[in-house]
Formats: structure tokens, sequence, C-alpha cells
């Protein structure tokens, strides 16, 4: 027996439609996405992928009305493969743990809906509830942890909320011997240029990690990364802001390669999420992950 496409059980996104003067509801969402043509949506439409706020499929009759809410399905035509697959380290009712490949999204955004982390993940356990309770980036490997159950959803976020969580990195990067470690890195993290790269800047910090050396190999070394903030690229800006830029980093210190750039399977970013450790909030017992993954040098 063949198993459902993961959108046939994920979540839909919803819309409230917006004041306006549209006949339909597809005049309206043509305009409301100028990225998505007419031709799309009215497919779309045609396979039930649009739907009322009962879930019924709307077709493209139907009437436009102020405050009507809509689910539809995110779908892009053609995503490449990502050719590296997860590993569920631990499930139980309320948490799963999964070990996530370098390239692969954990949510569905931009050209990325099916090649993600959550919609593999959907699809293979079937639980439409997984809700990942933190990020990591697209480029990064290693510990991705998902809520499996509303009920005790809003305990395990606020243990990230509230900082409750010990998070443990490892990164190959160029040497440091002119630096004594461990060492802590406070900054500014402020937007770059272009719009997805972060950089430090002048004022009060608000972004901070511990950085310790694992292991020295000539010109490379293996450091262990302990962010007291999760500021957006925190720690590849620190390391590269210190002389140590992760190896096979495409934006830090420099940018060299485009957002939308093909990925080289064969050059991952050197960056592995390796340990959380946390207090359950149900039973008060400490928990430990660690990935199974390792660094290649």
């Amino acid at each position: 027996m063949s198993l459902p496409s993961s959108s046939a059980v994920m979540r839909p996104s919803t819309l409230h439609l917006p004041q306006g003067a549209w006949a339909t509801v597809l005049d309206c969402l043509c305009e409301h996405f100028p990225a998505i043509d007419r031709a799309t949506w009215l497919a779309r439409m045609q396979r039930g992928r649009v739907l009322d706020g009962d879930g019924a499929p709307l077709n493209a009759a139907h009437p436009y009305r102020v405050g009507l809410r809509i689910h539809y399905f995110r779908e892009v035509a053609e995503e490449t493969p990502i050719p590296f697959e997860e590993c569920v380290l631990h499930a139980d009712e309320h948490l799963l743990v999964v070990d996530k490949p370098h390239f692969l999204p954990v949510m569905p955004a931009g050209a990325w809906v099916e090649q993600t982390l959550l919609a593999r993940l959907v699809r293979r356990l079937g639980n439409p509830q997984l809700v990942p309770l933190h990020r990591i980036d697209r480029p990064t490997a290693g510990l991705v942890l998902f809520s499996t159950n509303p009920a005790s959803r809003g305990r395990y976020q606020a243990l990230f909320r509230e900082r409750q969580i010990d998070k443990h990195y490892e990164a190959i990067a160029p040497a440091l011997p002119q630096l004594q470690f461990p060492l802590q890195r406070a900054t500014r993290l402020v937007a770059g240029e272009p719009f997805f790269r972060m950089q430090e800047g002048p004022g009060t910090p608000n972004s901070e990690t511990r950085i310790e050396v694992l292991e020295r190999r000539g010109a490379l070394w293996r450091y262990a990364l302990y962010p007291v903030t999760g500021k957006k690229h925190q720690l590849r800006v620190h390391l590269a802001a210190l002389g140590a830029p992760i190896c096979n980093d495409p934006f830090y210190p420099e940018l060299t390669a485009a957002l939308d750039a093909a990925d080289d399977f064969e050059r991952p970013l050197k960056l592995l999420a390796r340990g959380l450790h946390f207090r359950d909030p149900l039973s008060g017992e400490p928990r430990t992950f660690t990935s199974r993954l390792q660094l290649d040098w």
C-alpha cells in the first residue's frame, strides 16, 4: 500500500479574505498572491486544494466575501530532491527528536514544501499535529525537537522561550591560535546586506555564544559552541567575526553564493546541532539528546 503524500495530512495555510471589490474568491487570491498565476489557482481548485472554513472545496465561481476564511495548500511545481535522509532518534506521546541532514529545511518556505523535514515526518508518521519546537538553518545538520501533542505543546515551547534548554553545537573552522579558549562572544547582531545576512554592529549586545576547542588538526579546529541566545545566523557570524568562518559557509564573512543558488551537496556547511539538555516540564526528569551525525573533516 502506498503512503499518502505529505500534503494530504499536513495542515493547510489560512487566509481571511481582506477588504476589496473582487467578484470571486479566485479574483481575490490572484491579486493577493501575484506570484501565483490564475491558471495555478484554478488547477488547485480543481484538485480540491482550496477550501472554505468548514473544509469544503471552493470552485472558481465562489463569490468573494470580506473576512471569509480560506484554507489552501502550498505547492511548488518542481522541487529539487534532497538526497539525504532524516533519522528519528526518539518518539513518545509528547516529543519527537530527529537528526536533520544538511540542506533539508525544517519548515515549508519559498521553493520548499515536500522536501522539508516537517513534510517528510508528517508523511512518515501520519501525524498532522507535528510542530517543530525550534528551527535550525537549512544548511545546518543535527537535532530538531517536535511536539507531537497539542495538549502539552505549550509546556515544551516555554522551555525555548524562557531559555531553559542547553544547546550544544559543533563546527569545523580555521584555527585561532592567537586567542585564549574557552571564550565568550557577546555582540549586537543587526540586519546586514543583502537582507538575508546578519552582521555585528554597535550597541548593547543581544547575542552571546560560549566557544571551546574540542580538537586541533593543523589549520582546522573542531569547536564546541554553546549559544546563550538564539539570533539568526548567530554562530556563523560570531565565528566569522573572530576570524574563523565555518567551513563551506557561502554567506560569511563574504557572500560567495546567491540565496537561490543551487546546492553543492559535496560541500555542506560544517555546522552540527550536536546536543540538547533540559528538564522535562511534565515529568521533571532531566533529558539529554545527542546527534548521531558527525562532521567530516
